[in-house]
């Protein structure tokens, strides 16, 4: 008997709830261990990841993100930057433009903390081939836009 397409992506949704509960909790826990409340340990947890990419943050897109209004990011900023776990600098050309970096000891926390985690992660996908996972990422892309399309056609309408 075909499942329906309801069927699994009700199934396909709950997993990933559940993995976003796991992550809510995880981020939970690495601000107990740094000290932060959550909204400033997932403000560093976002700094760190763009710089990462290679595309680090401005206050303005971290705002986005976190979903923080200016004035509030503002203030989350300077208590991170006087903590010492971030620094903003002016590299762009245009100096009114801030990138913001992640202070010297927080990549090497971070990695202190998810490291036992990306190991079991590494082994959880060993078995999977990669022509797989490259479909999956292409499927989380894809449900990503998704969202974001509708979350968009949801601001315009409000």
């Amino acid at each position: 008997m075909r499942e329906t397409m309801a069927a699994r992506r009700a199934r396909l949704m709950e997993g990933l709830r559940s993995y976003g509960g796991h992550y809510a909790e995880l981020s939970r826990r690495f601000a107990a261990w740094l000290g932060l409340h959550s909204t400033d340990a997932t403000a560093v947890l976002e700094i760190a990841a763009a710089e990462e990419r290679g595309t680090p943050l401005s206050p303005a897109r971290l705002s986005e993100r976190i979903g923080l209004s200016t004035g509030a990011t503002t203030a989350l900023l300077n208590r991170l930057e006087a903590a010492g776990h971030i620094t903003r600098t002016r590299e762009h050309s245009d100096r009114r433009v801030v990138t913001l970096r992640g202070g010297a000891h927080i990549q090497e926390r971070a990695d202190e903390f998810f490291g036992p985690l990306a190991h079991r992660l590494d082994a959880a996908m060993s078995p999977y081939p990669p022509e797989l996972l490259e479909r999956f990422e292409s499927f989380l892309t894809d449900l990503n836009a998704a969202m974001s399309t509708h979350l968009a056609e949801r601001d315009t309408d409000a």
